[in-house]
């Protein structure tokens, strides 16, 4: 294990949580749009987007060789934060159904479909990517700290 092992493991999750605000962003700028993809020669409102993470690496086998001073090159990735999976759109959540006769989207009993967006669900998911942020970027501002510390004492 590294000295930066630690500043590592926080710069993974400050990535992941920055990419999770950029698309939460993009589910707030889309709330009102009808034309998000063609699909079968037909328009679709935009839809949710979400992003999953995981582990970098989570296996016991691999915990105990590291606890044991394995020198086994996969061993000592073990805690490197996380790593983004994917990005997946919201295909459970139904459109909103919303009466607007005289919108150009609007089918022949009068309804649009508008995007399965919920602001309140956003400006909640958003908070939470925000504090996650700033734990990281506290336990950053710890970690240097500590290794800052580390070396006045060599001097």
């Amino acid at each position: 294990m590294s000295i930066f092992h630690s500043l590592n493991t926080s710069a993974s999750a400050l990535t992941a949580q920055r990419l999770r605000m950029d698309v939460i962003s993009s589910n707030m700028a889309n709330v009102e749009t009808t034309r998000g993809k063609m699909v079968d020669g037909e328009w679709e409102p935009y839809r949710r987007k979400m992003v999953s993470f995981k582990p970098q690496e989570n296996a016991f086998s691999s915990m105990l060789n590291v606890a044991m001073g394995s020198r086994d090159h996969r061993s000592r990735s073990i805690g490197n934060g996380v790593t983004i999976t994917s990005i997946k759109e919201d295909r459970e959540t139904p459109f909103k159904l919303v009466f607007d006769p005289t919108h150009p989207d609007a089918n022949e009993e009068g309804y649009v479909q508008m995007p399965n967006v919920d602001p309140l669900r956003e400006m909640i998911d958003l908070m939470s990517a925000t504090r996650s942020y700033e734990a990281n970027v506290t336990v950053l501002n710890a970690n240097k700290s500590m290794l800052m510390k580390a070396l006045e004492i060599g001097k």
